[in-house]
């Protein structure tokens, strides 16, 4: 019976959290930033994605488009419209770093959600890239673009002159946490949604292990995989537009910082 309850206790081990671990592709050792991961791997993956879809698939560009060139314009005029809305007309100029940031992470979070595979927005170290990334370029933006009248942003002119050293502090707190939110929110997440999905997967199996248990977890188990599955679908598609729906806040900020 101990040997029963001991394999029973072994076949329930599962670690929810490994799937977003980083491992080599080729051979062993430390991981350097010049090693070949998995997480290298999907990213480029996302990368082939992207090209096929809107090079390949728009390469004819014909009147009545195929359903490849009709995602690309689909996507093309949904952000386009995000910028010109949250930015204004003179935003246009960098639509083309916002449809890069909003495809690229799009496409690597639905592809995430291909079972067995990796998905590199999950990790910190790649949307922290972006994210403090886009705060760099647009501070040093808004400074180019308004000099020392980008330090408006922070200075609340309609606000009650005690109030306004105040609230400056609080606006520069504020500014600096934005590149860490931005990250976090994206991977945190992602993350979570994987997690939540691998600790139902653990409990389908139960079925071959305990006939009784498993015969009501199992099919329970299975429904809950599915729903969550389907709002990771969901999630994946938001996260992707929060995350480039405020990239183009802080470029309004940046190039009309007295907005």
């Amino acid at each position: 019976m101990a040997t029963e309850n001991a394999a029973h206790g072994e076949s329930l081990v599962f670690h929810p959290l490994d799937q977003f671990k980083i491992t080599r592709l080729f051979g062993e050792g430390p991981i350097e930033w010049y090693t070949p991961t998995n997480a290298t791997l999907w990213m480029a993956l996302a990368i082939i994605t992207i090209t096929v879809i809107f090079v390949l698939g728009s390469k004819g560009r014909a009147l009545i488009p195929t359903r490849m060139q009709s995602v690309g314009e689909l996507a093309y005029g949904f952000i386009y419209k995000m910028v010109e809305d949250v930015v204004g007309h003179d935003g246009a100029k960098y639509f083309p770093m916002i449809m890069t940031l909003f495809i690229f992470i799009l496409t690597a979070n639905f592809l995430g959600l291909i079972p067995g595979s990796f998905t590199p927005t999950s990790h910190i170290a790649v949307t922290a890239v972006m994210g403090f990334g886009f705060f760099i370029f647009v501070t040093i933006l808004g400074f180019a673009k308004n000099g020392m009248a980008f330090l408006g942003l922070f200075w609340m002119k309609d606000a009650p002159l005690v109030l306004r050293p105040i609230i400056a502090v609080i606006e520069v707190i504020s500014y600096f946490v934005r590149p860490v939110s931005h990250s976090i929110r994206l991977a945190g997440n992602i993350m979570a949604g994987h997690a939540v999905i691998k600790v139902f997967a653990a409990f389908a199996p139960l079925v071959l292990i305990s006939s009784g248990i498993g015969l009501v977890v199992t099919p329970v188990s299975i429904l809950a995989i599915t729903a969550i599955y389907a709002l990771e679908v969901l999630v994946s598609a938001i996260q992707a537009y929060v995350f480039t729906i405020l990239a183009c806040v802080y470029l309004r900020d940046a190039l009309h910082p007295s907005h």
